[in-house]
């Protein structure tokens, strides 16, 4: 799946490229991309491949990360644009928070990705390549379902929720996803939430911080179990 939309990403950097006119693989060859933070894996893979995988196409990468700080990230796809950069792919850390910066990419005809998380409130974005998140919601779902084995174990199971950053449109379909498999257990008395947080408001983690979601979980833990 990473592969496939890396190989999407690959091929419309060089469409965008070609529409702004890029020459040889030089200074005006250039690819900003802008990733979230290094603290998860998956991100220094994810900007890791993309590097490499433009590089071997001819095209030179500023890669940055921005240590999961919204203003660090907008400096970066600042400098981005007055570097010289033909086009931006963005992961954004708040996808409601670029849209200034990203008028400064618009009056200068840069194509804009998003990649993975939507950039809300801004019509500056070109294209956007994501993955099915509600999917990979309800097969997290799917696999607590088939592991209890809900529709035929007595139960009750305790089960306690918790998704991503409010601000990520990603996190919404993830949750969605899951609790659509969920919710007729929750409601039927087979899942038990104990600490009664079910809403996405209720179990969203700010910037998708670690150590908030496991002060929730000891604070939850602590109160009700």
């Amino acid at each position: 799946m990473k592969k496939r939309i890396l190989s999407m990403i690959l091929a419309t950097v060089m469409v965008a490229a070609m529409l702004v006119g890029c020459g040889s693989a030089s200074s005006s060859n250039k690819v900003g991309v802008a990733m979230p933070t290094k603290d998860l894996q998956r991100w220094n893979q994810d900007g890791a491949n993309m590097k490499s995988q433009l590089e071997a196409a001819g095209y030179e990468v500023d890669l940055q990360y921005a240590a999961n700080d919204i203003q660090t990230q907008v400096s970066q796809i600042e400098n981005m644009i007055n570097s010289g950069c033909k086009v931006l792919v963005i992961a954004s850390i708040d996808g409601d928070s670029l849209g200034t910066v990203l008028e400064q990419a618009k009056e200068k005809n840069i194509p804009v990705i998003a990649y993975d998380r939507l950039i809300m409130n801004s019509d500056a974005v070109s294209y956007y390549a994501t993955f099915d998140n509600y999917m990979v919601g309800t097969l997290q779902g799917q696999y607590i379902k088939d592991t209890l084995d809900l529709d035929n174990a007595e139960g009750p199971f305790n089960i306690e929720l918790t998704t991503g950053d409010p601000g990520d449109n990603n996190a919404r379909f993830f949750f969605g996803g899951a609790m659509d498999v969920l919710q007729p257990y929750i409601d039927a008395g087979k899942l038990v939430v104990k600490s009664g947080q079910t809403a996405f408001e209720e179990v969203a983690t700010a910037n998708w911080a670690t150590d908030a979601a496991q002060a929730r979980m000891d604070a939850i833990i602590a109160a009700n179990y």
